[in-house]
This record gives C-alpha cells, structure tokens and sequence, in this order.
C-alpha cells in the first residue's frame, strides 16, 4: 500500500482523534492535513505503527493548537460550543459503542474544556481510542506513570457518574420526536414533563445571529423559550438527524442551514439542551447534508 493511500486510509481515525481534541471541525481538518507533509516526507522503516506515529503527530499539531484556541474562547461571545457533525457515516471513526458515542457528544465535548490539554489528550486516547497507557506514553513523550496519572486526574474531573444512565438510541430518538411534536404545539405541560427539574438550555450564535447571551434554567423557562421558537418556525424544515452521536434537530430552508439542537438525555429525560446557531460552525456539516441531499439544491 503506497503512503497516500495509507493516510487516507487512517484519515477517519485521525480526524475523529482531532475533532475530539479541538471541538472544530474546521480545525480538525486543517491539522489532519496539516499532517501529511510529515506522513510523505518519513522514511517508512522508521514507522513501526502507522497509526500510532500519525495519532502521535495529530495530537502534537492539536496540543499547539489548543493553547491558542482557549485564549480565543475566552473572548467569545456567549456560550461557547463544538461545531456539529453528522455522524451516520464514519467520519469521526467508529461509533459502535455507547462510550465511543459519549466521546463526541456536545455535553462531553464542552467538558473536555476543563481539562488542561495534556490531560485532555490522555483521556481521549484512553477512552476513545483504547490505546494503552505504554502507548499514550509514547505518543506523548510521558512516562507511563505520568499518563496513568493524568487519566486519573481527567477522569475525576469529569466524573458523571450520576448521569450516565442514558437512554438506549431508540428511546432517545423517541424522546426527541416527542419534544418536536409537543414544542410544534406549544404544549408546555407535555414539554416540561420531558425534561428534567433542573434542566438547561444553552445557544451558540457567537455574536453573529440572534442567541440567548445567558443558558436558561429550569424546565418552565426552558419549555417556554422552545414553544415559542417553533411556533415560528413554519417556513423552516425540521429533521431528527444523528449528529455528534445522538438525535438532534437540524434546520434548514432551502439550501441554507439555520442551526442544530442536541440534546442531553438523563433517565429518560432531557437534561441538556445545545443550540449551534453560529453560521461559522455549520459549515462543515452543510457541507455533510448537501453531500447528502438533505440540502434542496445540492
């Protein structure tokens, strides 16, 4: 197998592997290919694994890229969010299990944040893409006890073990249909009995469209602000596609796509709502649905 075809072979792991270290699609692009020149350029003897010298060459151009990346967060104008992917093909690698779904939720994808970027690389090469500790040591150039480490760390910081009941892919969808169907009717008995106590709406316009600035709590408050935004949406076409790993709400007319909801589902109710309305994010994934055919004009 020549070289090039080798890479584009590893490219799905590799931008999965990026995407999830970045939260951009855009990004994860622009490293993965920002990779090749250092693929081509390799003498091949020197490469024992070719996935594990390019996941170590990816995750080096995302570690430099995430100092930067969180200086620019800080100045971004109200919440921020991960750029949406459609993810019913295998651009993000597998998804066959419910951990490696988790990985590339929005919910999981925004706590990464916390994480310092070391411990941030650590737990993704653990948990997504199982590499051992020996390995994730290597690619780092940690010791193996440092990595083991910084994935005890990662993980306490994200611990989410009260909320990790999440509901089978079919009782999500479900749930989301019946979110549709009740915010469609401006039904707000039947929408705050979807969702939970303490529930929270989060919307990502960057500044460049209109958004709620602030997350919006509890679920009176959250259920009002959705009946009232899709009783006004009757020129916009609403689908439940599989994006960032789960049912979400994608909205387009025409050849244009106004934005995305996902959803963050705890015991069978929703817990988590996040809007990407940003139009500089939904590039990558109108250019997914207009490849598609989900976009008319495409």
């Amino acid at each position: 197998m020549d070289s090039a075809t080798e890479f584009e072979r590893l490219r799905p792991a590799m931008f999965g592997l990026a995407y999830r270290l970045l939260g951009s699609a855009a990004e994860a692009e622009d490293a993965v290919q920002d990779a090749y020149p250092k693929w081509a350029g390799a003498e091949r003897e020197s490469i024992g694994s070719p996935r594990a010298w390019l996941a170590k060459v990816v995750t080096n151009l995302c570690l430099n890229r995430l100092t930067s990346a969180r200086a620019q967060r800080e100045r971004y104008v109200g919440p921020w969010l991960p750029e949406p992917v459609l993810t019913s093909t295998d651009v993000l690698g597998p998804l066959e299990t419910a951990e490696q779904r988790e990985s590339v939720s929005l919910a999981m994808l925004v706590l990464l944040e916390q994480l310092s970027p070391v411990e941030r690389a650590v737990f993704v090469l653990k948990e997504a893409f199982a590499y051992s500790h020996r390995e994730i040591a290597g690619i780092l150039d940690v010791s193996e006890v440092n990595s083991r480490q910084l994935h005890s760390r990662a993980r306490k910081a994200l611990d989410r073990s009260d909320e990790r009941r999440v509901s089978n892919p079919r009782q999500h969808e479900k749930l989301v249909e019946s979110f549709l169907s009740a915010a469609r009717d401006g039904d707000l008995p039947a929408l705050e009995s979807l969702l939970t106590a303490d529930v929270t709406a989060w919307s990502d316009g960057g500044g460049k469209v209109t958004a709620a600035r602030r997350p919006v709590h509890g679920a009176a408050k959250v259920a009002r602000l959705y009946a009232g935004m899709f009783a006004g949406a009757d020129q916009v076409s609403i689908e439940i596609l599989e994006v960032n790993g789960g049912p979400a709400v994608v909205a387009t007319a025409g050849d244009l796509l106004f934005g995305i909801l996902g959803f963050e589902v705890v015991d069978g109710r929703i817990r988590g709502l996040r809007a990407v309305a940003n139009p500089d994010k939904l590039t990558f994934l109108s250019g997914q649905l207009s490849r598609s055919g989900w976009l008319a004009g495409s």
